[in-house]
C-alpha cells in the first residue's frame, strides 16, 4: 500500500461477530455493502439492540479470523511496511473498538511512530462501561484521531463503500441529534472539551510568514499546551489565547497550577505559540518554573515577538537561563499541532510557500539572541543580518 490519505481511494468492508474471548465468525470481506445493510448497521443509534455485528470499511483485503479492528492490524503488520515512510490510515466504524482491541490498537501505534489512525465511529461501544472508556482513552493518548461520524462522514462512507446504484444518501430521523450526542459522550470520555482551532484560524495566526499574507489580518497570540508524563502518557491539553489584560501564558499557568500535580512525578509540557513571549510574560513563566523541578517546558513559537528590541530580547535570555527550552517551530512542530488542536476532519497537514525557509530564518535570529552576550552591539548586529522583519501593522503590542 503507498503512503496515501485514505480517503483517496475506496477500499474494503469487513463484518464480525463475538466477543475477543472467543473465536468470532467472520463475514467474507466484500468490496461494496449492500444500501440496507449500511442503513441498518450503521445507523447511529444513542443505543442500538440487536445490531450484534461490527463493520469496518478501510483499504485493504483482511484474512485473519478476528475482530474487524484486529484484521486489518493484522494484514498492515505481514506487510512489513517500511518504517522511513510515514502512513495514514482512516477507518469507519459502525461500533467504536472493544476495549481489547482498543488495548491492541493502542499497542500498534506506541510500537509504530509512523502510522496516523483517524477513527470515525457511527457508535459508541457500551461508552457507559469504564473498560470500553478507558480503551477509547488509551487509544487517543498514542495520537489516535478518534471521531463521530458526522452526516458528512457518512455520505462519504456511502459514497465510497456502499453499493449505491447510483442512490443518493439519505439521513435517517434524529442522525444529526444523535451525532451532537455521541460527540459530547466522546469529549467527557477523553476529557477534551476544549474546541478546536478552526483550519483557517490556525493557518493565519501559525503561518511563520515574515509579512502577513493577504488578505491582510491581525496575528494574535494563541498558546497551545500538553502536559505529559516522561512515558509520553498526555494528561491534559488546552489551547489559550489573549485576553484583556490577560495574555495566553498568565491563563495556562494558571491553568498548570490548579491541576495540583504531585511533585513526586515527573512531567513534561510543551507548548506552541503564535508569538515568542513578551518580557512580562517571559518573567512569570521563569517564576513558575523555578523550583519546580518535577516539570520540564518546552516552548516552540512560530514567530519572534519584537526580537530587535533588547528588552524582549532578554525574556527570551531569562527562559534559557532557567531551564526553560525555548526553540523555533518546523515542520514537525507544526504538524504535531495540526493534529493535536486543529478541527482538521482527518485531512493531513499541508504546508505552506517557503514554511522551511522562514522556520530555518527565524532560528538564526533566536540563536544569536540566545547566544549573544553583548547587549551593546546586539541591535546593530541584528541590522546586519539583513533579514525580513514583520511588518510594523502585525506587531503593535495590542496584536498580542
Amino acid at each position: 500500500m503507498e503512503p496515501q490519505h485514505p480517503r483517496q481511494r475506496a477500499g474494503m468492508g469487513l463484518a464480525s461477530k463475538g466477543g475477543c474471548s472467543q473465536r468470532p465468525r467472520i463475514r467474507n470481506p466484500v468490496e461494496w455493502l449492500d444500501r440496507q445493510t449500511f442503513s441498518f448497521h450503521f445507523r447511529n443509534l444513542r443505543f442500538a439492540n440487536g445490531r450484534n455485528c461490527s463493520y469496518l470499511c478501510y483499504q485493504v483485503y483482511p484474512e485473519t479470523p478476528c475482530h474487524a479492528e484486529l484484521c486489518f492490524l493484522s494484514w498492515f503488520c505481514a506487510k512489513k511496511l517500511s518504517p522511513y515512510e510515514q502512513y495514514r490510515i482512516t477507518w469507519f466504524l459502525s461500533w467504536s473498538p472493544c476495549s481489547s482491541c482498543a488495548e491492541q490498537v493502542a499497542a500498534f501505534l506506541r510500537e509504530n511512530r509512523n502510522v496516523r489512525l483517524s477513527i470515525f465511529a457511527a457508535r459508541l461501544y457500551y461508552f457507559w462501561k469504564p473498560e470500553c472508556q478507558h480503551g477509547l482513552r488509551m487509544m487517543h493518548q498514542q495520537r489516535a484521531w478518534v471521531r463521530i461520524m458526522s452526516f458528512r462522514d457518512f455520505k462519504y462512507c456511502w459514497k465510497n463503500f456502499v453499493y449505491n446504484q447510483g442512490m443518493p444518501f439519505k439521513p435517517w430521523k434524529k442522525l444529526r441529534k444523535n451525532y451532537q450526542f455521541l460527540v459530547a459522550k466522546l469529549q467527557e470520555i477523553l476529557g477534551n472539551t476544549m474546541n478546536l482551532l478552526k483550519k483557517e484560524i490556525f493557518k493565519q495566526q501559525f503561518g511563520n510568514q515574515h509579512r502577513v499574507p493577504q488578505p491582510h489580518y491581525r496575528r494574535k497570540t494563541y498558546l497551545c499546551y500538553q502536559l505529559k508524563q516522561l512515558d509520553g502518557v498526555t494528561l491534559d491539553k488546552g489551547c489559550f489565547r489573549n485576553k484583556k489584560q490577560r495574555h495566553a501564558e498568565i491563563r495556562f499557568i494558571d491553568k498548570i497550577t490548579s491541576l495540583n500535580l504531585d511533585p513526586n512525578q515527573s512531567y513534561k509540557i510543551i507548548c506552541y505559540v503564535t508569538w515568542s513571549p513578551c518580557p512580562t510574560c517571559a518573567r512569570e513563566l521563569v517564576d513558575f518554573i523555578n523550583g519546580q523541578d518535577h516539570l520540564s517546558l518546552q516552548i516552540f513559537a512560530s514567530r519572534l515577538y519584537f526580537h530587535w528590541i533588547k528588552v524582549f530580547q532578554r525574556g527570551l535570555q531569562q527562559l534559557q537561563a532557567a531551564q526553560v527550552s525555548v526553540a523555533v517551530m518546523t515542520r514537525s512542530e507544526f504538524e504535531d499541532c495540526w493534529e493535536e488542536f486543529v478541527d482538521n476532519q482527518g485531512m493531513p497537514f499541508e504546508s505552506w510557500d517557503k514554511l522551511e525557509q522562514y522556520s530555518e530564518s527565524i532560528s538564526r535570529r533566536l540563536q544569536k539572541i540566545l547566544s549573544r552576550s553583548n547587549w551593546n552591539n546586539l541591535e546593530d548586529s541584528f541590522r546586519d543580518l539583513r533579514l525580513g522583519s514583520p511588518s510594523p501593522s502585525s506587531l503593535r503590542s495590542d496584536s498580542r
